[in-house]
Order: C-alpha cells, then sequence, then structure tokens
C-alpha cells in the first residue's frame, strides 16, 4: 500500500486543482477528488502497469463529474437558503469581478469545450494526452480547443457575459 500511496500522493493537488475548476466549489471538489481516489484504489488491479498514471486519474476524476453532471441536471438545481442568499453580493475588487466573468463565460461553454480547455489551458496536458483522457481523436481535441478558445474569447469581449442565451 505504501507504493501506491507514493504514486498517488503528488497527483493530489492537481486533480484537485481540475477538481475545482470543474464544480466551482472547495467542499464538492474535495469529494469529487476524494471519490476519484476511492474508485482508484478500488479498481487498482485494472489500472495497467506501463500506461500513464496520471491520465487514468484524470479520466477518473472527468467520467465522476460527467456522471454527477447528468444526475444533477436531471434532477435539476438545488440552491439552499445559505447559498441563496449569496447570490447578490457583488464582488469589492475588479479582480474578482474579472475572475467571475471568466468563470460564467467558462460555464457557458458546451462541456466538451470546457473540459479541452481546463485540461491543456489549466493542467497543462498535451493535445495527445487530453485526447487519452477524453477519449476522442487528436484533431477532435484540437477542434474543441479551437472553438472554445474562440467562443471564450467572444463572450468576454462582447461585455459581461450574461446566463442568459439567444434564441433563434
Amino acid at each position: 500500500m505504501d507504493d501506491i500511496d507514493a504514486l498517488l500522493e503528488p497527483e493530489i493537488p492537481a486533480l484537485r486543482r481540475y477538481a475545482c475548476a470543474l464544480v466551482r466549489n472547495d467542499d464538492a471538489a474535495d469529494d469529487l477528488v476524494q471519490d476519484c481516489l476511492e474508485r482508484a484504489l478500488s479498481r487498482w488491479y485494472l489500472r495497467r502497469r506501463d500506461g500513464d498514471l496520471r491520465a487514468w486519474l484524470f479520466t477518473i476524476l472527468r467520467n465522476l463529474y460527467i456522471s454527477d453532471f447528468r444526475r444533477r441536471r436531471r434532477r435539476g438545481p438545488h440552491v439552499g437558503l445559505d447559498d441563496a442568499a449569496g447570490l447578490g453580493i457583488n464582488p469589492a475588487q475588479e479582480a474578482q469581478v474579472e475572475t467571475r466573468d471568466v468563470l460564467v463565460a467558462l460555464d457557458q461553454l458546451s462541456e466538451e469545450q470546457k473540459s479541452v480547455l481546463l485540461l491543456v489551458g489549466v493542467e497543462d496536458f498535451s493535445y495527445e494526452d487530453a485526447a487519452r483522457i477524453l477519449g476522442v481523436p487528436l484533431g477532435t481535441v484540437m477542434s474543441r480547443l479551437a472553438r472554445g478558445r474562440q467562443r471564450l474569447r467572444s463572450l468576454l469581449e462582447n461585455g459581461r457575459p450574461t446566463l442568459l442565451r439567444r434564441v433563434k
């Protein structure tokens, strides 16, 4: 077990960063990372010894996120009383506003574009590693990344992003 701990422990900060970027909630991100590590430990025997451990862990984390995302979408949004009170508070500093705008714009991207942007832009995975994690061809990663960057850029350049969609 010490060998497994020595392999997994260095990956936890990167997993947590990716989880925080996906769910935007520290507690939920911690839960997601814990579920990922639990799943990795329980299925350690399935891991390919010659495979990339980091890519395997990120794949598990992403699959858990997508499963939870689909389940939450079916159930509908849940806003607790404590969360509702904080929705109307505007940040005091400009950097926080800009960060919020980027996060809101990022949330408007499709899940595929968002995942690619986070893997390549935040976690610094190569295109090949991102393709392996997402289970798509390399060209698909490149096109999703290009379209995602362009969409994010247009959302940020056209003023503050809105949560409403334009209907044709």
